[in-house]
């Protein structure tokens, strides 16, 4: 990561607005971060967008191309992360998120940016280490639903079912997670995991996302979570939907691809083709 000049760190220091997490505790890609934020904040208020689901999916295609890289959030110690250079399927969703409501705020800055995006990445919207950090979407779901910053929408639809799950995979994998070496981080986690033993959640089976009901209750925009068959899981990846002609298309930051994209099947065809796939979750953002 390029060091920031006592120049440059004054003057985000000088920008530093009323809020949660400083500029010390951020980690940027680098020095043009901020830079290219404003820019698209301002695009983003130039098109007269004033819908969430609207401006997700202007964002959406202003990052189509972006490299996929994984595992950007992790470090040494927890920081509110910016990089908007390098996304995978989470950070993608969270940077269409904090992006879409910086600009229903009518604001344009990058610390407006970093405010909204500590807001839907971490539990009730405050970084305070690693397991603040919401790592399950169910528990993402929850807690933003919570406090107002998305809806589940999923229950909305006509062939909604319901799944009962026991989310623990970060736990009953602690060596993939280098951070759960700290006891302390490990057992917030457990702690956390405990409301989600037995989870009931609703979401809709892929093998009813060709019908025309379905497609007509989604939105271009909706923001979507793959339930996967693993065990201890409820989603295993990310993206947002874009509907075109009466037809559902899929737009994210691929690992197959290796970079951010709409793929050429239909949504359907698309999640057919993944074993470990069962349906998906539908969350929108919440003007």
């Amino acid at each position: 990561m390029r060091k920031f000049t006592l120049l440059t760190l004054l003057y985000i220091c000088s920008t530093l607005l009323a809020g949660a997490a400083s500029p010390m505790d951020m980690r940027f890609h680098c020095e043009n971060d901020t830079i290219k934020i404003n820019s698209l904040l301002k695009e983003g208020l130039e098109s007269n967008i004033l819908d969430g689901n609207g401006l997700i999916v202007f964002y959406a295609k202003k990052l189509l191309d972006t490299p996929y890289v994984a595992h950007t959030l992790e470090g040494e110690q927890e920081l509110l992360t910016i990089n908007i250079d390098e996304l995978d399927c989470t950070t993608y969703v969270e940077t269409l998120y904090a992006l879409a409501r910086t600009t229903l705020s009518q604001r344009a800055t990058w610390r407006d940016y970093a405010n909204n995006l500590e807001a839907v990445r971490y539990r009730n919207g405050v970084m305070n280490g690693y397991a603040s950090r919401l790592h399950y979407i169910c528990d993402w779901i929850v807690n933003n639903s919570a406090r107002g910053n998305i809806k589940d929408v999923t229950p909305d639809f006509k062939c909604c079912k319901y799944l009962v799950k026991t989310i623990d995979f970060m736990s009953k994998h602690r060596d993939a997670y280098p951070a759960l070496k700290d006891s302390t981080a490990f057992e917030q986690i457990r702690n956390h995991e405990i409301g989600y033993r037995s989870h009931r959640f609703p979401y809709i089976k892929k093998t009813d996302l060709n019908s025309k009901e379905t497609i007509n209750t989604f939105k271009s925009g909706d923001m979507i979570g793959m339930v996967t068959k693993t065990e201890g899981l409820d989603v295993s990846h990310l993206g947002v939907v874009l509907k075109e002609n009466g037809k559902l298309y899929f737009i994210n930051a691929s690992m197959s691809g290796k970079k951010v994209q709409i793929e050429k099947n239909t949504f359907a065809q698309y999640l057919d083709k993944i074993r470990s796939n069962i349906g998906v979750r539908v969350f929108r953002i919440i003007d």
